[in-house]
């Protein structure tokens, strides 16, 4: 427990440090990617500490919280969390990177910012980490105040309206999963006549429950966790959010925040409501389905770059949820896989798109083309992150993809196949998306400023970190992880299979499915 704890409260005191140097921004700056490469290295040491083939809650601990109703403050990861928590810890230091030079709003600062960046960063790590339902719960919901205050303060012209639409969504998802809790424990209590929130304590007890009481617990953790993922028809807050969002935030949105939805279903749907869960499978799959099919087709129509993110992310979270109730051990290790792989490819891309909006001064697709003829680096690496968003063979997404849908087609293949239409029409958008922005004739004021010749630029007044040219060393820096990543995620991905795999046995073991046994000459 103790390296929990450090991975929760380092960030909370360098918040605070952060927080107090907010005058000096160079100390500020310099403090809050201090304490998140510390952080990395700790989580670095979980991951070595994390036995694959131990308990399935590890480095775990608790301290009585509040007794009368035997709330404990319980900590503890499986494979599944402990991927996440390094994905966190990696993506922090890239964003801080990335949003040194950040303009912001008048009146904000990057001490504030990188304060909330950290408290943000606590609260998710501790979120995964919690093994008591309640504390679960309390977490869930706090995390949104530091993101609320991220988006509503330093975000686009309509970053107050997207900041409340993205509180009341995920603060509603909440209170439903309240309810399902509350009614957790109480049968919990009348079954056992000790009412209890502690996961290992509630599974088994709930696991025997009848299914009209699982069905309305499940219904209720499904609605949280599909508005955070974000499903259809629950996602419309993610576009605001996206685009309105600095690119820094949208990072940790989309790579970070989105995944406590599908973690949720891993660690608490399937595990404490397991009859539930397959009775309800066939709608969650309807709906997985039409996610990767309705993004895919609403990315085509995008005009901005920033909701173009929001939309491929929402056909992938459609892959994702079918990974997880297509109910085969392939299917759901790709699943938790995709968890991480889409939050390294889409958060390069999303970093890649920021600092072409940087250059040019707009989130408009139209405004943008000809860039790699101006910025090669630039376009390259674009070119890096939108292959691995289309799951090219070779990349990290690929491997995950491929095992959904192999997984998937065993026991859903009508499901499987309709899906597997989403590959076809994600190179097609990544591709377009290049297309237009990188081919062709140069466009746009700053481009063409630039193009016409050495050191020229549109606004003489802009920054030298706006200024339209290639790649400079600190943005390579930002992106050389998760290059390295990419590539080698996709040739290698054993070093996260093996933490996955034993977490994804236990659930289907805990839902009680096992792989279908393929037929033999036709037996």
């Amino acid at each position: 427990m103790t390296l929990l704890l450090a991975l929760i409260l380092l960030p909370v005191a360098g918040s605070v440090a952060v927080a107090l140097l907010r005058g000096n921004a160079a100390a500020a700056k310099w403090t809050a990617l201090a304490v998140s490469l510390v952080e990395l290295v700790i989580a670095a040491g979980a991951w070595a500490a994390y036995d694959p083939a131990g308990p399935r809650l590890q480095l775990n601990g608790s301290v009585e919280w509040i007794p009368a109703f035997d709330i404990r403050l319980s900590l503890g990861v499986d494979g599944i969390a402990l991927v996440m928590i390094a994905v966190i810890a990696l993506l922090t230091p890239l964003v801080i990177g990335y949003s040194w030079r950040d303009r912001l709003p008048e009146g904000r600062t990057h001490g504030g910012f990188f304060a909330l960046l950290l408290v943000e960063q606590a609260l998710t790590v501790a979120v995964f980490a919690a093994t008591d339902l309640f504390l679960f719960y309390v977490l869930f919901e706090i995390m949104l105040v530091p993101m609320y205050f991220l988006i509503g303060g330093y975000g686009g012209e309509r970053r107050q309206y997207a900041a409340v639409k993205f509180f009341l969504y995920s603060f509603l998802g909440g209170l439903i999963m309240l309810a399902s809790a509350i009614g957790a424990y109480a049968y919990s209590a009348q079954a056992t006549g000790h009412g209890t929130f502690d996961w290992a304590t509630l599974r088994p007890v709930l696991a025997h429950a009848p299914l009209s009481v699982q069905v309305w617990i499940f219904l209720g953790f499904f609605v949280a966790f599909a508005i955070k993922a974000p499903l259809v028809p629950f996602h419309t807050w993610l576009p605001d959010a996206a685009q309105q969002a600095p690119i820094g935030v949208a990072v940790i949105v989309v790579g970070v925040l989105d995944k406590v939805g599908t973690f949720g279903f891993l660690r608490y749907s399937l595990p404490l409501t397991p009859q539930a869960s397959q009775a309800v499978a066939p709608l969650v799959l309807v709906l997985a389905v039409i996610g990767v099919l309705y993004g895919s087709l609403q990315a085509f129509g995008q005009a901005d770059l920033k909701r173009f993110v929001a939309y491929v992310s929402i056909a992938h979270f459609g892959f994702i949820a079918l990974g997880i109730f297509a109910f085969t051990s392939q299917a759901q290790v790709g699943a938790a896989s995709y968890m991480v792989n889409h939050s390294i490819a889409t958060g390069m891309l999303i970093l890649v798109i920021g600092m072409v909006i940087a250059r040019g001064g707009s989130t408009r697709i139209a405004d943008y083309g000809g860039m790699a003829k101006v910025t090669p680096l630039l376009a390259g690496t674009l070119l890096i992150a939108g292959l691995s968003t289309l799951s090219l063979p070779g990349t990290n997404s690929f491997v995950s993809e491929f095992l959904v849908l192999i997984g998937a087609f065993r026991t859903q293949p009508v499901y499987a196949v309709l899906a597997a239409l989403g590959m076809v029409l994600a190179a097609v958008y990544v591709l377009w998306l290049y297309q237009r922005t990188m081919q062709g004739p140069v466009r746009g004021d700053a481009l063409l400023a630039t193009a016409a010749g050495p050191g020229a630029v549109a606004d003489p007044n802009r920054s030298e970190a706006h200024r339209v040219g290639d790649l400079r060393r600190r943005e390579i820096a930002v992106l050389t992880p998760l290059i390295v990543l990419i590539v080698a995620l996709g040739v290698y991905p054993k070093p996260v299979l093996d933490v996955i795999n034993p977490s994804v046995a236990a659930t289907m073991g805990e839902v009680g499915v096992t792989d279908p046994v393929p037929s033999q000459g036709g037996k």
